[in-house]
């Protein structure tokens, strides 16, 4: 019995001694196979990670100009390839959006107000451009006439509406770059740029479907309309004469000297101020005045200060000036009247006995080529249902005709207008007759080379774009992208959590191999 009971004792502490080392073998099996696993995943992520990782083109490039002109501001997206052509980019429209009331020179009283009026577009910009292109996106705000008009008249005010933008820019994402007033000469050249862009006088797609400069292409010159400002530009046939009346533009590798003139005080809204001052200086009565070019049968009341107040009328305020005093314009619809009226606009007499000069006393080279009239041009001659390419004679005899209407015909004939352009087209189209047969000095021959539109396909012809078009010439062109499997977190991440596993398995059989000796 005793021989038996040490028999079992013997085979229990045998058997405890096995399930002994086998309990302290587990953990040591476990660590080698998780290091085995940790090494194999480390070895996998890196080959996928170096070994598909793909080429891609670097993509969209996204620029924003915003237009603040006299009567209104508009927020245009623009994208182009970071691949560019000889140093300018290939920029297209991708989003347009008109601001909410008027123009940023308005709130001379109230700067805060200009830059909050942008809101509601910046916020539909936001949704347009892909989050991550936020921060690299420029962002230009360049300010016409109106505000050159405002540096004139309140030079602090201008700059308190500018600084307000500015600031408004600081809490926005983008990569905001300048609010300014842009020159004259800038905004009739960018006009310029912007019409022949679209019109493929740059660039055209060859065969291969790749960018190439056209041959033997020629370059059409834009005439431009706004609310305070008029411009001007084409290429002259000769060289020109006039100082400071010319700029170089480089686009595509090529130079283009173009001769640009913008006339300040000359624009649609201003203008017809400076006409309806002269009707008052004119008249027996400062109280009731007759104006032929508003259609027989309509009247309307102005404060004087609504006519005067302008800095390109304050010159011709009456002696006894009240702001307040009510002057009421009586249509009487004389087309011949109003014609002659009109031109008492221009100083014609300044260009008497002078070769190449419009009115004003300014150079001009004779026109040459092409034009596209576009902006104001284009909204007064679709009013007349005029628009593309129409003979100086066809226009001459609608003019006449819609100035012979009495206003509840005219409201027939432009059901969906405003009250203000109705009662304004028949002076706006005799202005435009003065401005480009007496003033630019096209004729019957020339006229039918004027083209007048507002878009090209679906783009708006607009000084903007070739603002944006120039200045993609000072962003540089991105190389091509490498498109990983994994994000570099991603890959960063599994990598340390890996490695770690790794490096805590191999302690672990480190110390369990140094125990056992």
């Amino acid at each position: 019995l005793i021989c038996s009971t040490s028999e079992i004792l013997t085979e229990k502490a045998a058997k405890s001694r096995i399930g002994s080392k086998m309990g302290s073998k587990a953990p040591v099996i476990a660590a080698s196979v998780l290091l085995l696993v940790s090494v194999v995943v480390i070895i996998t992520i890196a080959a996928v990670q170096i070994n598909k990782k793909q080429i891609v083109p670097p993509g969209l490039k996204y620029g924003i100009v915003i237009d603040a002109g006299s009567s209104r501001t508009t927020v245009y997206v623009y994208s182009w390839p970071a691949e560019k052509e000889n140093n300018t980019g290939v920029v297209k429209e991708a989003y347009k959006c008109n601001v909410t009331g008027p123009g940023i020179s308005s709130y001379a009283s109230n700067p805060p107000k200009a830059a909050r009026s942008l809101e509601a577009c910046m916020n539909e910009t936001k949704k347009i451009i892909p989050v991550p292109l936020h921060k690299d996106s420029p962002v230009y705000l360049g300010a016409t006439a109106g505000m050159r008009l405002l540096k004139l008249q309140n030079e602090t005010a201008a700059n308190a509406v500018l600084s307000s933008i500015e600031d408004y820019f600081k809490f926005l994402p983008f990569d905001f770059r300048s609010a300014r007033i842009i020159t004259e000469q800038e905004e009739g050249v960018f006009a310029w740029i912007t019409a022949n862009y679209f019109l493929d006088n740059f660039l055209e797609k060859n065969v291969w479907n790749a960018w190439v400069r056209r041959d033997g292409s020629e370059t059409v010159g834009a005439l431009d309309l706004g609310g305070a400002s008029t411009q001007i530009a084409f290429i002259p046939k000769e060289p020109t004469e006039g100082l400071n009346s010319t700029v170089m533009v480089t686009l595509y590798g090529y130079q283009y000297e173009v001769y640009t003139h913008s006339f300040q005080c000359y624009g649609k809204n201003e203008i017809e101020k400076r006409f309806l001052a002269i009707l008052v200086q004119t008249s027996l009565s400062v109280s009731m005045v007759d104006n032929p070019c508003y259609p027989r049968g309509y009247h309307v009341s102005f404060m004087m200060g609504n006519i005067f107040q302008s800095l390109c009328t304050e010159s011709q305020r009456p002696e006894k000036y009240n702001p307040e005093q009510t002057v009421t314009f009586v249509g009487t619809g004389d087309p011949a009247v109003c014609k002659e009226k009109v031109s008492l606009v221009f100083n014609f007499p300044s260009c008497d006995r002078k070769e190449n000069c419009s009115f004003d006393g300014v150079y001009q080279p004779s026109i040459n080529g092409k034009f596209v009239a576009f902006a104001g041009f284009y909204y007064i001659t679709e009013a007349l249902n005029l628009t593309g390419k129409f003979p100086l004679d066809t226009f001459n005899s609608t003019v006449w005709s819609f100035c012979s209407q009495n206003w509840i015909k005219l409201q027939a004939i432009l059901p969906n207008a405003e009250e203000k352009y109705i009662r304004s087209y028949c002076f706006a189209a005799n202005y435009i007759y003065n401005l480009l047969v007496r003033g630019y000095k096209f004729d019957s021959e020339t006229w039918p080379q004027i083209s007048f539109q507002r878009n090209a396909g679906n783009n708006s012809i607009t000084w903007s774009l070739g603002y944006m078009l120039n200045l993609t010439n000072m962003i540089p062109a991105e190389g091509q992208l490498i498109h990983l499997p994994m994000t570099v977190s991603v890959f960063v991440g599994l990598l340390f959590l890996f490695v770690a596993l790794a490096i805590l398995c191999l302690m672990f059989l480190i110390i369990s191999v140094i125990r056992q000796y």
